[in-house]
Protein backbone atom coordinates (compact mmCIF):
# COMPACT_ATOMS: atom_id res chain seq x y z
CA UNK A 1 0.00 0.00 0.00
CA UNK A 2 1.02 3.59 -0.84
CA UNK A 3 1.47 5.53 2.57
CA UNK A 4 1.09 8.79 -0.13
CA UNK A 5 -2.74 8.15 -0.98
CA UNK A 6 -4.80 9.21 1.59
CA UNK A 7 -8.36 7.39 2.63
CA UNK A 8 -11.46 9.35 2.52
CA UNK A 9 -12.33 7.75 5.67
CA UNK A 10 -10.86 9.87 8.75
CA UNK A 11 -12.01 7.31 11.72
CA UNK A 12 -14.72 5.40 13.10
CA UNK A 13 -17.04 6.82 15.71
CA UNK A 14 -19.37 4.44 17.46
CA UNK A 15 -19.21 2.56 13.93
CA UNK A 16 -19.98 5.45 12.13
CA UNK A 17 -17.66 6.16 9.26
CA UNK A 18 -16.51 9.97 9.81
CA UNK A 19 -14.94 11.40 6.38
CA UNK A 20 -12.10 13.61 5.89
CA UNK A 21 -14.97 15.70 3.93
CA UNK A 22 -17.36 16.05 6.78
CA UNK A 23 -14.31 17.70 9.32
CA UNK A 24 -12.71 19.50 6.33
CA UNK A 25 -16.19 21.11 5.42
CA UNK A 26 -17.19 22.10 8.93
CA UNK A 27 -13.78 23.28 9.77
CA UNK A 28 -13.77 25.83 7.10
CA UNK A 29 -17.85 26.79 8.26
CA UNK A 30 -16.42 27.96 12.12
CA UNK A 31 -13.25 29.72 10.37
CA UNK A 32 -15.43 31.80 7.94
CA UNK A 33 -18.15 31.78 11.27
CA UNK A 34 -15.77 33.66 13.11
CA UNK A 35 -14.00 36.13 10.56
CA UNK A 36 -17.16 37.04 9.42
CA UNK A 37 -18.71 37.50 12.87
CA UNK A 38 -15.76 40.15 13.56
CA UNK A 39 -16.30 41.80 10.32
CA UNK A 40 -19.91 42.40 10.98
CA UNK A 41 -19.11 44.01 14.25
CA UNK A 42 -16.77 46.54 12.89
CA UNK A 43 -19.01 47.69 10.26
CA UNK A 44 -21.40 48.36 12.50
CA UNK A 45 -23.68 44.86 12.25
CA UNK A 46 -24.09 42.19 15.57
CA UNK A 47 -22.32 39.30 15.26
CA UNK A 48 -25.28 37.22 16.36
CA UNK A 49 -26.82 38.17 12.58
CA UNK A 50 -23.92 35.79 11.33
CA UNK A 51 -25.07 33.55 13.81
CA UNK A 52 -28.74 33.41 12.88
CA UNK A 53 -27.94 33.64 9.46
CA UNK A 54 -26.01 30.60 9.89
CA UNK A 55 -28.36 28.34 11.00
CA UNK A 56 -30.38 29.29 8.44
CA UNK A 57 -28.67 28.99 5.44
CA UNK A 58 -26.65 25.97 6.21
CA UNK A 59 -28.95 23.68 5.43
CA UNK A 60 -30.81 25.55 3.10
CA UNK A 61 -27.48 25.45 1.24
CA UNK A 62 -26.81 22.02 1.30
CA UNK A 63 -30.47 21.10 0.08
CA UNK A 64 -30.03 24.04 -2.76
CA UNK A 65 -26.30 22.70 -3.78
CA UNK A 66 -28.05 18.70 -4.16
CA UNK A 67 -31.11 19.69 -5.52
CA UNK A 68 -29.15 21.73 -8.23
CA UNK A 69 -27.16 18.66 -8.69
CA UNK A 70 -30.13 16.27 -9.00
CA UNK A 71 -31.91 18.72 -11.65
CA UNK A 72 -28.85 18.18 -14.33
CA UNK A 73 -28.32 14.62 -13.51
CA UNK A 74 -32.41 14.04 -13.69
CA UNK A 75 -32.28 11.57 -15.79
CA UNK A 76 -30.54 9.33 -13.54
CA UNK A 77 -32.12 10.05 -10.73
CA UNK A 78 -35.09 9.46 -12.13
CA UNK A 79 -34.44 5.53 -12.70
CA UNK A 80 -32.73 6.06 -9.29
CA UNK A 81 -34.83 8.03 -7.06
CA UNK A 82 -34.20 6.38 -4.15
CA UNK A 83 -30.64 8.05 -4.32
CA UNK A 84 -31.76 11.49 -4.32
CA UNK A 85 -31.11 11.94 -0.78
CA UNK A 86 -28.16 10.12 -0.38
CA UNK A 87 -25.41 12.66 -0.43
CA UNK A 88 -23.08 10.14 1.65
CA UNK A 89 -22.57 9.05 -1.96
CA UNK A 90 -21.59 12.86 -3.63
CA UNK A 91 -23.54 15.12 -5.73
CA UNK A 92 -23.05 18.24 -4.26
CA UNK A 93 -22.93 21.54 -6.28
CA UNK A 94 -21.41 24.62 -4.92
CA UNK A 95 -23.48 26.68 -7.28
CA UNK A 96 -26.54 25.08 -6.19
CA UNK A 97 -25.52 25.92 -2.59
CA UNK A 98 -24.51 29.17 -3.41
CA UNK A 99 -27.96 30.39 -5.22
CA UNK A 100 -29.78 29.05 -2.04
CA UNK A 101 -27.53 30.94 0.08
CA UNK A 102 -27.81 33.91 -1.80
CA UNK A 103 -31.55 33.86 -1.47
CA UNK A 104 -31.63 33.36 2.49
CA UNK A 105 -29.69 36.52 2.82
CA UNK A 106 -31.62 38.50 1.12
CA UNK A 107 -34.65 37.37 3.06
CA UNK A 108 -32.69 37.83 6.02
CA UNK A 109 -31.33 41.28 5.63
CA UNK A 110 -35.09 42.14 4.85
CA UNK A 111 -36.32 40.37 7.54
CA UNK A 112 -33.85 42.68 10.15
CA UNK A 113 -33.65 45.64 8.56
CA UNK A 114 -30.47 45.42 7.24
CA UNK A 115 -28.49 46.54 4.16
CA UNK A 116 -28.64 42.92 1.74
CA UNK A 117 -25.32 44.61 0.28
CA UNK A 118 -23.34 45.47 3.15
CA UNK A 119 -23.99 41.88 4.20
CA UNK A 120 -22.80 40.76 1.00
CA UNK A 121 -19.97 42.18 1.41
CA UNK A 122 -19.11 41.13 4.93
CA UNK A 123 -19.88 37.32 3.66
CA UNK A 124 -17.90 37.64 0.48
CA UNK A 125 -14.11 37.21 1.62
CA UNK A 126 -15.26 34.33 4.05
CA UNK A 127 -17.41 32.64 1.30
CA UNK A 128 -14.65 32.27 -1.15
CA UNK A 129 -12.14 30.62 1.59
CA UNK A 130 -14.63 28.33 2.16
CA UNK A 131 -14.60 26.99 -1.06
CA UNK A 132 -10.86 27.03 -0.77
CA UNK A 133 -10.76 24.86 2.18
CA UNK A 134 -13.70 22.97 0.94
CA UNK A 135 -11.50 21.94 -2.29
CA UNK A 136 -9.66 19.87 -0.04
CA UNK A 137 -12.52 17.77 0.73
CA UNK A 138 -12.65 16.84 -2.38
CA UNK A 139 -9.36 15.71 -2.52
CA UNK A 140 -9.55 13.65 0.18
CA UNK A 141 -12.59 12.07 -2.03
CA UNK A 142 -10.68 11.60 -4.92
CA UNK A 143 -12.89 13.56 -6.78
CA UNK A 144 -13.31 17.23 -8.85
CA UNK A 145 -10.47 15.73 -10.77
CA UNK A 146 -9.79 16.72 -14.33
CA UNK A 147 -8.41 15.15 -17.53
CA UNK A 148 -5.37 12.84 -18.18
CA UNK A 149 -1.82 14.12 -17.72
CA UNK A 150 1.51 12.42 -17.64
CA UNK A 151 3.57 11.84 -14.37
CA UNK A 152 6.18 14.46 -15.67
CA UNK A 153 3.65 17.26 -16.27
CA UNK A 154 2.39 17.06 -11.98
CA UNK A 155 6.29 16.81 -11.44
CA UNK A 156 7.03 19.77 -13.49
CA UNK A 157 4.25 21.90 -11.64
CA UNK A 158 6.47 21.51 -7.95
CA UNK A 159 3.72 19.97 -6.40
CA UNK A 160 3.96 17.76 -2.97
CA UNK A 161 4.54 13.68 -3.59
CA UNK A 162 1.14 13.36 -1.82
CA UNK A 163 -0.84 15.08 -4.10
CA UNK A 164 1.08 13.66 -7.33
CA UNK A 165 0.57 10.14 -5.86
CA UNK A 166 -3.36 11.01 -5.33
CA UNK A 167 -4.08 12.02 -8.77
CA UNK A 168 -3.22 8.83 -9.58
CA UNK A 169 -6.83 8.25 -10.52
CA UNK A 170 -8.48 4.76 -12.15
CA UNK A 171 -4.95 4.09 -13.32
CA UNK A 172 -4.41 7.27 -14.69
CA UNK A 173 -2.49 10.58 -13.30
CA UNK A 174 -5.22 13.50 -13.01
CA UNK A 175 -5.30 17.43 -13.95
CA UNK A 176 -5.76 18.90 -10.29
CA UNK A 177 -8.02 20.75 -11.30
CA UNK A 178 -9.23 20.60 -7.46
CA UNK A 179 -5.60 22.69 -6.47
CA UNK A 180 -6.24 25.16 -8.83
CA UNK A 181 -9.77 25.76 -7.83
CA UNK A 182 -8.32 26.18 -3.98
CA UNK A 183 -5.26 28.15 -4.87
CA UNK A 184 -7.51 30.42 -7.30
CA UNK A 185 -9.90 30.85 -4.16
CA UNK A 186 -7.17 31.59 -1.24
CA UNK A 187 -5.70 34.09 -4.02
CA UNK A 188 -9.20 35.88 -4.14
CA UNK A 189 -9.76 36.17 -0.68
CA UNK A 190 -6.24 37.59 -0.59
CA UNK A 191 -7.26 40.14 -2.68
CA UNK A 192 -11.18 40.68 -1.42
CA UNK A 193 -9.27 41.67 2.08
CA UNK A 194 -6.58 44.03 0.70
CA UNK A 195 -9.51 45.96 -1.38
CA UNK A 196 -11.46 45.94 2.02
CA UNK A 197 -9.27 47.81 4.03
CA UNK A 198 -8.82 50.76 1.48
CA UNK A 199 -11.02 53.35 3.07
CA UNK A 200 -13.53 55.11 0.12
CA UNK A 201 -12.16 52.71 -2.19
CA UNK A 202 -15.00 50.76 -2.61
CA UNK A 203 -19.23 51.19 -2.61
CA UNK A 204 -21.06 48.99 -0.91
CA UNK A 205 -22.10 46.03 -2.82
CA UNK A 206 -18.78 46.19 -4.69
CA UNK A 207 -17.06 43.64 -3.00
CA UNK A 208 -19.57 41.21 -3.26
CA UNK A 209 -19.88 42.02 -6.63
CA UNK A 210 -15.88 41.45 -7.26
CA UNK A 211 -16.25 38.14 -5.51
CA UNK A 212 -18.58 36.78 -8.22
CA UNK A 213 -16.69 38.16 -10.64
CA UNK A 214 -13.62 36.85 -9.70
CA UNK A 215 -14.97 32.85 -9.31
CA UNK A 216 -16.71 33.09 -12.28
CA UNK A 217 -13.49 33.53 -14.11
CA UNK A 218 -11.56 31.15 -12.69
CA UNK A 219 -13.96 28.58 -12.28
CA UNK A 220 -15.21 29.12 -16.48
CA UNK A 221 -11.46 27.68 -17.20
CA UNK A 222 -10.86 25.34 -14.52
CA UNK A 223 -14.35 23.61 -15.52
CA UNK A 224 -13.43 23.27 -19.06
CA UNK A 225 -10.33 21.16 -17.61
CA UNK A 226 -12.34 18.47 -15.13
CA UNK A 227 -14.00 15.52 -16.25
CA UNK A 228 -17.21 15.39 -14.12
CA UNK A 229 -18.91 18.40 -15.15
CA UNK A 230 -22.52 18.63 -15.27
CA UNK A 231 -23.81 18.62 -18.70
CA UNK A 232 -26.42 20.34 -21.29
CA UNK A 233 -26.63 17.56 -23.85
CA UNK A 234 -23.20 16.67 -24.95
CA UNK A 235 -21.19 19.58 -25.16
CA UNK A 236 -22.26 22.46 -22.46
CA UNK A 237 -21.05 22.29 -19.30
CA UNK A 238 -23.71 23.58 -16.96
CA UNK A 239 -21.35 25.22 -14.64
CA UNK A 240 -19.39 27.38 -18.15
CA UNK A 241 -22.43 28.99 -18.87
CA UNK A 242 -23.55 29.60 -15.53
CA UNK A 243 -20.06 31.21 -14.28
CA UNK A 244 -20.03 33.20 -17.58
CA UNK A 245 -23.67 34.95 -17.13
CA UNK A 246 -22.53 35.76 -13.45
CA UNK A 247 -19.58 37.07 -14.34
CA UNK A 248 -20.97 39.75 -16.87
CA UNK A 249 -23.85 40.21 -14.60
CA UNK A 250 -21.11 41.08 -11.90
CA UNK A 251 -19.21 43.80 -14.02
CA UNK A 252 -22.06 44.96 -15.58
CA UNK A 253 -23.96 45.09 -12.50
CA UNK A 254 -20.90 47.48 -10.85
CA UNK A 255 -20.65 49.54 -13.69
CA UNK A 256 -24.06 50.64 -13.00
CA UNK A 257 -24.40 50.79 -9.31
CA UNK A 258 -21.12 52.88 -10.10
CA UNK A 259 -23.04 55.34 -11.65
CA UNK A 260 -25.73 55.83 -8.34
CA UNK A 261 -24.21 58.70 -6.41
CA UNK A 262 -26.59 57.61 -3.33
CA UNK A 263 -24.84 54.26 -3.14
CA UNK A 264 -22.02 54.74 -0.09
CA UNK A 265 -19.06 53.66 0.17
CA UNK A 266 -18.08 50.47 2.48
CA UNK A 267 -17.39 52.02 5.40
CA UNK A 268 -15.53 49.48 8.06
CA UNK A 269 -15.65 52.16 10.78
CA UNK A 270 -19.17 51.57 11.98
CA UNK A 271 -18.57 49.72 14.76
CA UNK A 272 -15.59 51.37 16.01
CA UNK A 273 -15.89 54.85 16.08
CA UNK A 274 -12.65 57.05 16.98
CA UNK A 275 -12.25 58.58 19.83
CA UNK A 276 -12.83 62.38 20.28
Amino acid sequence: MNLLTVNPTAFKLFGIEIQWYAIIIVSAIILVSWLASREAVRVGLREDDVVDLMLWALPIAIVGARLYYVIFEWEYYMQNPGEILAIRNGGLAIYGGLIAGGIVVYFFTRHRFISTWKFLDVAAPSVILAQGIGRWGNFMNHEAFGKVVSLDFLESLHLPNFIIENMYINGKYRQPTFLYESVWNVLGFILLIILRRRPNFLKEGELALIYVAWYSFGRFFIEGMRTDSLMIGDVLRVSQLLSALLFIGAIGLMIFRRKQASIPFYDRTKGNPKKA
